[in-house]
């Protein structure tokens, strides 16, 4: 019995950290896309391979259609998790950098644990409040511009984005209790890729007459940090006796994507963003280590 909860415990972490670094890589690569797409073209291509890939896959495995009866809730799973969030975040991403704007994203874990606690009436440790507190510290760190106080279109943006992951993890604790993670990921991805075909037109305008380097990175951000990144996310809730457990790993984006940025777009972070950044992640992880009491 030990040895099982230690393989399913290795499979979760793998799962998880292995999303992270999908997901670290798309606040890179998405900086890279902006050169031949608009935020709004490259969200809806990207989903768009993102279904495909799904298409095929699910396919082979025969998963069933879904229940009539919630099909509305993939669909807001799919606003939430893929349409709204993939604009919003690449929005801010035009102006924010690809550090910032990992950092500002891993304040979902903490917006997550507070809404599990309006909707599933979770309890969170009192001194876990004073860490909450030290996050949005972090936060108003960052939105300081030259010691003036400043919320950019691009800080808003990206907070966007971060609240609407977290309200998908929230719905996605749910529908995994009647679906596989396959199933639920297939189709919130499509009802999300549905939602984006607004902008459709311009997106596959803007594919045709981009460079094949471009299309190719576009291709990637749809099966990697896309498709992928979120079957094995939705498969790490599944398995994990916590959430928390999963969402801990998003504390190490922001360093998995500073030293991505370095690399490839010689993107440097400026100090404001690494002060704010600190005390984000050392309250972000403060908050894990006392929410466990």
């Amino acid at each position: 019995m030990e040895n099982r909860f230690n393989k399913t415990h290795i499979i979760v972490l793998t799962y998880a950290f292995i999303t992270v670094i999908l997901w670290a890589s798309a606040f890179v690569f998405t900086k890279v896309a902006f050169v031949s797409f608009t935020p709004e073209a490259l969200g809806s291509v990207r989903y768009l391979f993102a279904s495909i890939f799904l298409l095929v896959f699910a396919i082979i495995k025969k998963i069933s259609l879904p229940k009539p009866k919630d099909i509305p809730m993939f669909f807001l799973t799919g606003l939430l998790g893929f349409a709204l969030y993939v604009y919003a975040f690449n929005k801010g991403s035009v102006t924010v950098t690809a550090s910032t704007a990992s950092v500002l994203t891993s304040t979902a874990p903490i917006i997550t644990a507070i809404l599990a606690v309006i909707f599933y009436k979770e309890r969170i440790n009192k001194i876990c409040w004073i860490a909450i507190a030290l996050e949005f510290l972090g936060i108003i760190i960052i939105a300081l511009n030259d010691g003036i106080f400043s919320i950019n279109k691009g800080v808003e943006w990206i907070l966007t984005a971060a609240f609407c992951i977290s309200l998908y993890n929230i719905i996605q604790r749910k529908l995994l209790k009647e679906y596989t993670p396959l199933e639920s990921t297939t189709y919130s991805i499509f009802a999300g890729t549905i939602l984006l075909t607004v902008f459709l037109k311009d997106g596959l305008a803007q594919l045709w007459a981009a460079p094949m380097l471009q299309i190719v990175n576009v291709i990637c951000l749809g099966f990697l940090p896309g498709a992928i990144a979120y079957l094995f996310w939705v498969t790490a809730i599944s398995k994990a006796k916590k959430v928390t457990t999963v969402t801990n790993f998003m504390f190490i984006t922001p360093l998995l994507s500073t030293i991505m940025g370095l690399i490839v777009i010689k993107e440097v972070p400026s100090h404001v963003t690494i002060i704010g950044g600190c005390i984000i992640i050392g309250a972000s992880i403060l908050f894990q280590k006392l929410n466990k009491l």
